[in-house]
């Protein structure tokens, strides 16, 4: 028989299962979450901020290249300088080619939403033999990196 201080005081087999259901759940929302806010960001070699994208972009010092999806054109507007191309086009990179008029050398910033997306096509590109990728980690909603193109209140082009 147990004594009912011993069993008020210790939590029950499904107490602690909850308990650790919850501090998983929590830690997994938190390494999610902090992925997809890219928290990790910096500005450091081969990225640049957003503030420099668009005036290199609007100079013609370089190809502004926003990756995001149309739906994310149409709700934030695409940033002054930028070009639409969804990186999930199986052509991406013959697009980009075309827009580079076949030259893997010139200077290419991609930009999307946190930075998650244009890090990964940048290490796509760069396998594909592209040589002056650069990446824009704040990307246009803001990240790790800083605030991004919206809260920086840069110009936007309206698709």
């Amino acid at each position: 028989m147990t004594d009912l201080a011993d069993t008020q005081q210790r939590p029950s087999r499904f107490a602690r299962r909850a308990i650790l259901f919850g501090v998983v759940a929590v830690g997994g929302a938190g390494v999610f979450g902090a992925r997809w806010f890219n928290i990790g960001a910096e500005i450091n070699a081969g990225a640049i901020s957003v503030e420099d994208a668009h005036q290199k972009a609007v100079a013609g010092d370089i190809v502004l290249i926003d990756i995001r999806r149309p739906d994310e054109w149409a709700k934030t507007g695409v940033g002054e300088g930028a070009m639409p191309l969804d990186m999930r086009r199986d052509d991406f990179t013959d697009a980009l080619l075309k827009i580079t008029e076949g030259r893997t050398d010139t200077p290419v910033a991609l930009i999307c939403a946190r930075g998650v997306r244009s890090r990964k096509m940048s290490t796509r590109l760069t396998e594909a033999g592209f040589t002056q990728i650069i990446d824009v980690p704040e990307g246009m909603l803001g990240s790790g990196a800083g605030p991004g193109w919206l809260r920086a209140k840069l110009p936007v082009v309206k698709l």
